[in-house]
């Protein structure tokens, strides 16, 4: 057993200048609803949740990207109400949000 359950990890990356990064479409904003949301839901903690930050993942056309772990899901989102659905369907009943997926396609 690993010692969290799972992982969704947020890219936050900034590029430089006219590069296109998740930073500059709302990444930060969503990793802060989603780290309130797993908190208040008492998801966050050893054998739940862990929300993370991280540098780019490489799908920066499709951003912002999250990455849900060990399934290994790739979502983009626009808004708090995308997050909080993957957040409830996702995170708390295992139901993965199809109409968030990232088409595999989707690279930088």
């Amino acid at each position: 057993m690993s010692y969290f359950g799972r992982h969704i990890f947020f890219c936050l990356n900034q590029r430089d200048k006219d590069e296109d990064s998740c930073a500059r479409h709302g990444a930060q904003s969503g990793f802060d609803r989603c780290k309130s949301r797993v908190k208040a839901a008492g998801l966050a903690g050893p054998g739940q949740v862990r929300v993370n930050k991280a540098g780019c993942l490489d799908r920066c056309a499709g951003g912002p990207v999250a990455v849900v772990y060990p399934e290994a899901v790739w979502y983009t989102f626009v808004d708090n109400d995308d997050i909080d659905e993957i957040v409830d369907s996702h995170l708390v009943h295992g139901k993965i949000v199809e109409r968030l997926l990232l088409p595999p396609s989707v690279g930088k």
